[in-house]
C-alpha cells in the first residue's frame, strides 16, 4: 500500500517554482532558494526527495514538470566536445 498522496494535476505557484528550481539544479544550473514548505510538499507527493545535499527532483517530479512546464530545461546530459 502506498501512503503517499497522489500528486495533484495542478501545483500552486510556489510548488511549481520549487519543482522548476530542482530540475534546473539537477541540470547543473544555479537556482534561487527553495521554500522548505514547498519542498516538503513536493516530497510528500513523491515529486522530490531529501538527501544530505538538500532536495532533489524525482523521476515522477520530472515527468510532472515536463507535462505542465515544457519550457523548463531538462536534466539530460549531452556528450562534451570531441565525443563521438
Amino acid at each position: 500500500m502506498n501512503d503517499k498522496p497522489e500528486a495533484p494535476s495542478v501545483l500552486d505557484e510556489g510548488q511549481r517554482t520549487a519543482l522548476r528550481n530542482l530540475a534546473m539544479k539537477k541540470a547543473g544550473k544555479d537556482v534561487d532558494w527553495i521554500t522548505i514548505a514547498d519542498a516538503r510538499t513536493l516530497t510528500d507527493l513523491g515529486l522530490a526527495e531529501r538527501n544530505r545535499s538538500g532536495w532533489r527532483i524525482t523521476a515522477k517530479g520530472e515527468e510532472m514538470l515536463g507535462e505542465t512546464d515544457p519550457e523548463t530545461p531538462s536534466a539530460t546530459v549531452l556528450p562534451g566536445p570531441g565525443a563521438d
